[in-house]
């Protein structure tokens, strides 16, 4: 079992999830975050006064999959995220030693379904 993180540009999530959808991957948790990277932010200039944006708005996608679907989730993600610019945003995997439902009790594999 793995738990792979994305982070993307907020506009490209309907991309994301049609392709996450088409590789028949359902299940996820998002959330808006803010973060920089490479990118380092950029200057705005309100009223005269010059502010310093650091922090971009980003997206986080968390999807716990079974071994199986690690290559068309990350493969999905990549194709729905993908601009050509700097920013498009980070993919990372990680494993995951154990899953429970809640519900039911079941555990790994038949945990994450």
């Amino acid at each position: 079992m793995k738990l792979i993180i994305a982070m993307i540009q907020p506009h490209k999530l309907p991309d994301v999830k049609k392709a996450l959808f088409d590789a028949q991957v359902h299940k996820m948790t998002v959330t808006n975050v803010l973060g920089c990277g490479q990118q380092k932010g950029y200057s705005e200039t309100y009223r005269g006064v010059i502010h310093e944006i650091n922090l971009l708005k980003k997206v986080r996608l968390e999807i716990a999959v079974n071994e199986d679907f690690v290559e068309p989730t990350i493969n999905a993600i990549m194709k729905g995220a993908r601009s050509g610019n700097v920013g498009d945003g980070k993919v990372f995997v990680l494993d995951l030693p154990r899953c429970i439902r809640i519900r039911t009790g079941e555990e790994g594999r038949e945990a994450i379904g």
